[in-house]
């Protein structure tokens, strides 16, 4: 189990946000906390520390006023690390070698390959071609409806047909090289982890996963390790110290060793 940072960039600024309150429109979000310092800054810092694997997401769409800025800090935060840490939002197979070009790991990818609530082949064989499975994170955000968990897309705005499960993961896993799961329902709010999450990436573990959701102690934490059982790599965000909140990055990764 490893710790992977994160630095999420909103309208322009890095932020922290309760992921279920973003909105497209007017690009609004509950913000938990907005940060002085640049992406670049915080990439630096996670470099210096030998943090690796994380992920930088852009949360203004395209057609956003403020994507530019907020690509912009994107851009500047991969080459204070170059190779060090993947970026999502808005990835196409047509952008996607710009951003690995600019020093990303990975480009991370939902909605451009959920398309109409369904799984789009041909955009996922095209993101394939583009970069090279290797290269491709797909983020299986999801939420829970009836006990049941589907992937939403748009900034966790739509809700797909697709369930979280298994066969879900088998499928998919031949397309990317790595899994980014958050859990929008419990996103930024930092009450716990979505338990029954992390066990159905727990139980299945073929390729690298990241959980994101929820944590807001080192108790949960712990228990995300054990439900995980230790297969399941951890991102926290509105938590730490760093952010406003109560937990030390170096405590967070000694439990994960």
């Amino acid at each position: 189990m490893r710790f992977r940072p994160c630095i999420d960039i909103h309208n322009g600024k890095v932020k922290q946000i309760v992921g279920s309150s973003l909105r497209d429109k007017n690009d609004e979000a509950k913000e938990n906390y907005v940060a002085s310092q640049d992406a670049a800054f915080y990439a630096g810092m996670y470099r210096e520390m030998g943090l690796t694997g994380g992920h930088i997401i852009l949360l203004n769409p395209v057609s956003s006023p403020f994507y530019e800025e907020t690509k912009k800090l994107a851009i500047g935060a991969l080459g204070a690390c170059p190779g060090l840490m993947q970026v999502g939002g808005g990835i196409t197979a047509e952008n996607a070698a710009e951003f690995i070009n600019a020093g990303a790991s990975h480009v991370i990818v939902t909605s451009y390959v959920f398309k109409d609530g369904e799984i789009n082949y041909t955009n996922l064989q095209k993101l394939k071609e583009a970069v090279g499975k290797e290269k491709v994170v797909l983020d299986l955000s999801c939420k829970n409806v009836d006990g049941k968990y589907y992937i939403v897309t748009d900034r966790w705005q739509k809700l797909t047909d697709v369930e979280l499960n298994e066969g879900t993961l088998d499928l998919l896993s031949e397309y990317c090289d790595e899994f980014l799961v958050h859990a929008a329902d419990v996103e930024g709010k930092q009450k716990g982890i979505e338990k029954n999450v992390v066990k159905i990436l727990g139980d299945w573990g073929k390729i690298p996963v990241t959980y994101a959701g929820g944590a807001g102690s080192l108790d949960d934490v712990k228990e995300l390790k054990e439900i995980g059982k230790g297969r399941v790599d951890v991102t926290i965000g509105s938590a730490l110290e760093i952010f406003g909140g109560s937990l030390k990055l170096e405590d967070i990764i000694d439990i994960c060793k």
